[in-house]
Parts: C-alpha cells; sequence; structure tokens
C-alpha cells in the first residue's frame, strides 16, 4: 500500500478557510481528493487536519477522517515534516510501512491524476524524492539580486550570460506533488535529502493558491478551461 497525505488545516491567512473555500462550485480540498481517488483506495488517503469543518467538508465525499491533527501540529511553526510523520506514525500501525508516500497539498488545484500518476512512473525506490516543479521566472543567474554589506545589489548567482536563454534552467518547486522514500524519512530529514529528482509540471498545471490574488487567477483559470472544454 501507499499512503497518501492531504495536508489541510484549519487557519490560514492569506485565504481564511481557503482548503473548503468553494472554487467553481466545490470545495477546494475536493480537487485534491478527487485526484487522489482515481489512484488510490480510500484507505490509503488520509486528510491530516485539526479542523471540524473540514473533517465534515471531506466526510461527505464518503472519505472518512480517522483522527483529528493534534493543536501544536496546526501551527505556524509546524513543518509538513512534522504532519507526515504524524500521519506515517497512525498509518504503519494499520497497515505498516507505506510502499511510498506521496503528498498532495490541496491548494494545487490543476494538478490532476495524470500528473500524479507520471510523477509514480518516474519514481525510483533509489531516490529519497521525486518532487514536482516548474521551471522558474525567477532567475538566480538572470533577474535575482542580493544585496551585499555595502547595500548594493549583486547578482544571486554569478553569469555572463547577456539573455535569458542562456543562463542555466532554474526549476522552483510547485507544491503540487511529493513522493517521498519512507526508507529514507525514517533515517533522515527532508532536508538533508541528496536523492531527489525532479517532476515537470507546466505553469497553469502548477498554479498554488496562497494569497487573493492566486485564488482571483484560479477561478480566471477555472473559466477559461471550462470555456474550452464547451468550445470543444
Amino acid at each position: 500500500m501507499n499512503l497518501v497525505i492531504i495536508p489541510a488545516r484549519g487557519s490560514s491567512k492569506g485565504v481564511p478557510r481557503k482548503n473548503i473555500k468553494s472554487l467553481n462550485g466545490k470545495p477546494l480540498i475536493h480537487y485534491t481528493i478527487e485526484a487522489a481517488r482515481k489512484l488510490f483506495m480510500d484507505d490509503e488517503i488520509i486528510v491530516s487536519t485539526d479542523d471540524l469543518e473540514i473533517k465534515e467538508v471531506v466526510e461527505s465525499m464518503g472519505l472518512m477522517i480517522p483522527f483529528l491533527r493534534p493543536k501544536e501540529l496546526a501551527s505556524d511553526t509546524a513543518s509538513s515534516e512534522d504532519v507526515i510523520l504524524h500521519t506515517l506514525d497512525y498509518f504503519k500501525s494499520k497497515h505498516g510501512q507505506p510502499d511510498k508516500i506521496i503528498l498532495l497539498q490541496p491548494t494545487s488545484p490543476f494538478r490532476k491524476a495524470k500528473h500524479i500518476k507520471e510523477a509514480i512512473e518516474q519514481y525510483d525506490e533509489e531516490l529519497d524524492m521525486l518532487v514536482s516543479v516548474k521551471e522558474t521566472k525567477a532567475n538566480p543567474y538572470y533577474v535575482l539580486r542580493e544585496e551585499n554589506k555595502k547595500g548594493y545589489l549583486i547578482k544571486s548567482k554569478e553569469s555572463k550570460a547577456t539573455r535569458r536563454q542562456d543562463v542555466p534552467k532554474v526549476w522552483e518547486l510547485n507544491g503540487a506533488i511529493y513522493i517521498i522514500n519512507p526508507n529514507a524519512f525514517n533515517n533522515k530529514s527532508i532536508g538533508e535529502f541528496k536523492k531527489v529528482k525532479k517532476f515537470v509540471m507546466d505553469e497553469e498545471s502548477s498554479h498554488d493558491i496562497d494569497t487573493m490574488i492566486d485564488w482571483k487567477f484560479a477561478e480566471m483559470l477555472m473559466s477559461i478551461q471550462k470555456d474550452e472544454s464547451i468550445g470543444s
């Protein structure tokens, strides 16, 4: 069995109650649950939440939530790693060690089942982790600058390139998919992982909702996709 974790705490500052806020007629978290259910059994999917209303919304889909996350794991200082460890301990008590840990953030509504499936196909047991990315526009060789001790702006990464096309590609984690090797996770923290490879996603599918501007853009994308679907 695999362990699919969908982390959904109740508090969120950028978009209040965003995990259950309605996007194009259904709660945001529904998009991730629907994608996961196309590939995994319900016994493999755990929504980790501290919030009773989120629990009710999820269970209205027929997906039972076996526990509420402790409040200390739902604070601003709690890490995703803490949440994974807590959920993994529960899963192991019921099913033993999973083959893979798959973390799917509910703030990525344009990440589909096909993306998860393709990422799993690229995952190798020799890896510590496979993570979804997009090519970043904020390339540190070209547009990013840091302040030195004198207050002058200097390039974040040195390069003599004069065109964007000539600088190395740099990949930005998009937060949509993390496939973690349980054996690696048992032995070291995610920050210590060395064998990490990328799963590339396009800009639209990578869209992550953190602010109200992100939310408005998601609504626009949904509307465009709906119009294209009707027209096709």
